[in-house]
């Protein structure tokens, strides 16, 4: 029997962990990196086009993908890992991360850098992109959940799932 089964957005670095709501690495929400496991298919997609959807978002303000075919292509034969769940705008940040501080040769991977992007390193974009797609995933959260984000001890303090005696003075 073969199980058809959906992969994690997981990049191994959790921030969930220190007490955001929103993780650094992945951009889920802390609730959905915990449930992940016991989600449907249909919830864990949801999920994936949400993260997709705001990953092109800030993508296509600095790069534009002109080939897909190319940049898959690319990112297989020097062995980027990247995300295939995601759509081609998905897979840019990993071959920024991966390049580094060296030039990228953006035609040879099929892509054409607007203006913003030529003034940054490929990690320094990657970086920019990474910084812009946690603010859009925190204002998403906050939005969804009708609430500002608040650290994880906060939430367990206020919401009376901690001993009195663990509050920080002046806490509640």
């Amino acid at each position: 029997m073969s199980l058809n089964r959906i992969r994690t957005p997981c990049i191994g670095v959790c921030s969930t962990t220190f007490g955001d709501t929103v993780c650094r690495g992945c951009k889920r929400f802390l609730h959905e990196v915990v449930n992940w496991n016991g989600y449907t298919g249909e919830q864990k997609q949801i999920i994936w086009t949400r993260l997709d959807s705001l990953l092109r978002l800030v993508v296509s303000n600095y790069v534009v993908v002109s080939d897909p075919g190319r940049l898959r292509q690319q990112l297989e034969y020097q062995n980027i890992r990247f995300q295939a769940e995601l759509s081609p705008e998905g897979w840019v940040p990993e071959l920024l991360k991966a390049s580094g501080q060296q030039p990228l040769d953006w035609p040879a991977f099929g892509l054409t850098p607007l203006a913003e992007a030529l003034t940054l390193l490929p990690g320094q974009l990657y970086q920019q992109i990474s910084e812009e797609m946690h603010a859009l995933s925190q204002a998403h959260y906050d939005r969804s959940h009708g609430q500002q984000a608040r650290p994880v001890r906060e939430i367990i303090i206020r919401e009376g799932l901690a001993d009195a005696s663990d509050a920080a003075p002046g806490s509640t």
